[in-house]
């Protein structure tokens, strides 16, 4: 499809209609005051993968409830001394794969932990290995209405919190420096970088690529493309709870973390994006609240967004920070 979503110079502009609840910094306060009364027990084992110019860990945390939650930290050889730390999170469907699928941050000299996403790694990819052990109320298949009914219940509360203790977790690492700290992602992982960034208060920066899970109230209704295609067909069953929907939706809206944002930031969307429209992308990116902020615009591509020319855009950019 060719463009479809507003103009340009009225995505430069968009805000979103979303509203944040009145207490979603309390719930989110409380939700990882719960998760930090586990102890984070971070776990790091040394892995043979055959590679030389990295040394990778595989790495087991308490996330959400305590529940085991695994990733790679991927060093470079030799590593003796603190490291920039690149955190990032993946896409709808796909898991942490395996470790010769992560090698860009580490080859720069950082360190790179990756999150595997609890009960996804089944879609796409080299799969992976965290369950979600918490059941729900009846969804539609997949993840965007796993405990709609409450935000207590959600399915990204569990992830979000992972998240933001995935963070601590490779944190807690010797060769990694917190102060140097990047979070990134696209798509989903994008969506989940946007909470860690409103989340965590100290990050360096943080980089969502055509990110996921913002403006709740015009991506469930502007596209149907999946995943938001989810919360439509769940709706066209469980008729007249839209409004319900979306206050749940509410609490986990990029949008909202955005305005929290205390980073610098790059960001990137694609004009032709029918998975994460363009409008959904600059709400969050018009929210972002840290004046240091750049987005990087793909006109003629889907959501593939940039690809490899955003690596390299990404590559340029931190430099500045990490």
């Amino acid at each position: 499809m060719a463009l479809f979503d507003l103009p340009l110079d009225e995505l430069r502009e968009y805000r979103s209609e979303s509203t944040a609840p009145e207490d979603f910094d309390a719930f989110w306060s409380k939700t990882l005051a719960e998760a930090r009364e586990h102890d984070l027990d971070a776990r790091f084992e040394p892995v043979d993968t055959g590679l030389s110019t990295v040394r990778v860990l595989d790495v087991t945390f308490a996330g959400f409830g305590g529940h085991p939650v695994k990733g790679w930290l991927t060093l470079p050889a030799g590593a003796d001394a603190p490291l920039p730390l690149v955190v990032e999170f993946i896409g709808y469907g796909g898991g942490r794969g395996l470790p010769h699928e992560h090698l860009l941050w580490a080859s720069t000299g950082r360190a790179h932990f990756v999150m595997d996403t609890r009960g996804q790694g089944s879609t796409w990819g080299a799969g992976g290995g965290t369950a979600d052990p918490v059941g729900g109320a009846p969804a539609y298949p997949g993840f965007m209405t796993r405990g709609i009914d409450a935000p207590e219940n959600y399915y990204y509360r569990r992830v979000f919190t992972d998240a933001v203790r995935a963070v601590e977790a490779a944190r807690s690492h010797p060769l990694t420096d917190e102060r140097r700290t990047v979070a990134v992602g696209a798509s989903q992982g994008g969506g989940i970088t946007l909470a860690v960034g409103g989340l965590v208060p100290d990050l360096a920066g943080i980089a969502p690529d055509v990110p996921f899970l913002c403006d709740f109230p015009r991506a469930t209704t502007l596209t149907d493309r999946h995943p938001y295609r989810e919360v439509g067909l769940y709706l066209k069953t469980h008729r007249g709870r839209f409004e319900d929907a979306l206050r749940t939706l509410s609490y986990f809206d990029g949008v909202h973390f955005a305005a929290r944002g205390r980073a610098p930031a790059l960001f990137s969307a694609a004009l032709e994006d029918q998975t994460c429209p363009p409008s959904t992308v600059f709400a969050a990116f018009n929210a972002w609240a840290h004046e240091d902020k750049a987005i990087e615009v793909y006109d003629f591509n889907d959501h593939e967004g940039g690809g490899p020319f955003q690596e390299a855009a990404k590559l340029r950019w931190m430099r500045s920070y990490a």
